[in-house]
């Protein structure tokens, strides 16, 4: 029951992502910083980063846009991508990010809030460009999923996972309580479903028999939880471990 939940929540923001996709652009905070403005994507993106610190990739597992995308290619294209790849989307990020800065410097700082920027009456698709846009992402996303594997516009080119990353790596620096997976290794049959079932294609059960489920790349979703009889995996609200 639990993961129809979580798929019924990520295919609705899907469909609902021609109005918010600008909400989620990286586009759009370069533009505002140009301006000395902060974009609405910007502020998403902050809460984002927020969000992990208690919270880890939940977002990313359980209400991401692309993920409700990404997920149904499942049905078609179900291959484990290959995660010694995942710094890929760190070569994106930090040229962004430096943009970002540079273009607020030269605006002379960041002055205004404008959550509705670029938008028309708080709705993104408002003109072909924006249309254009939007379809270019979707095709992106449809040719990773069915090229590389399992949610791989997660793995090597999305622009808000290291927000969450970083968040994360914050909180387990400090190790103040936060959403995180724990697993009880005495229980483990070596069925390996939870590796089979992680859409993260991540080796879940090898995580199970070190007990270091910390992974910069697991996003809460539950569906090792779920996946196993055993009932050796369950979420904790917890510190992390030395």
């Amino acid at each position: 029951m639990r993961q129809k939940v979580r798929r019924g929540i990520i295919l609705t923001t899907f469909m609902l992502f021609p109005a918010i996709f600008y909400y989620f652009s990286p586009y759009l905070i370069i533009m505002g910083a140009s301006e000395g403005i902060i974009s609405g994507s910007m502020i998403v993106f902050l809460l984002l980063f927020l969000s992990a610190l208690f919270l880890g990739r939940g977002f990313c597992g359980w209400f991401c846009p692309l993920a409700g995308m990404q997920e149904a290619c499942f049905i078609a294209r179900d291959k484990p991508v290959n995660n010694k790849f995942n710094w890929i989307k760190y070569i994106i990020w930090f040229p962004w990010i430096g943009i970002i800065i540079y273009m607020a410097i030269t605006a002379g700082g960041l002055t205004t809030i404008d959550f509705l920027y670029q938008t028309t009456y708080g709705f993104s698709i408002n003109d072909a460009y924006a249309l254009f846009i939007y379809l270019i992402v979707i095709v992106i996303t449809l040719v990773l999923s069915f090229a590389v594997g399992k949610r791989a516009v997660c793995h090597y080119i999305c622009w808000m996972s290291p927000f969450m990353i970083l968040g994360r790596k914050i909180r387990n620096l400090f190790r103040w309580p936060a959403l995180r997976l724990r697993a009880d290794k005495e229980k483990c049959i070596d069925c390996f479903k939870c590796t089979k079932n992680c859409p993260m294609s991540l080796d879940v059960n090898g995580m199970v028999k070190d007990e270091k489920m910390e992974n910069s790349e697991c996003i809460l979703c539950g569906t090792c939880i779920d996946s196993c009889k055993q009932e050796v995996i369950n979420y904790t609200f917890s510190k992390c471990k030395k």
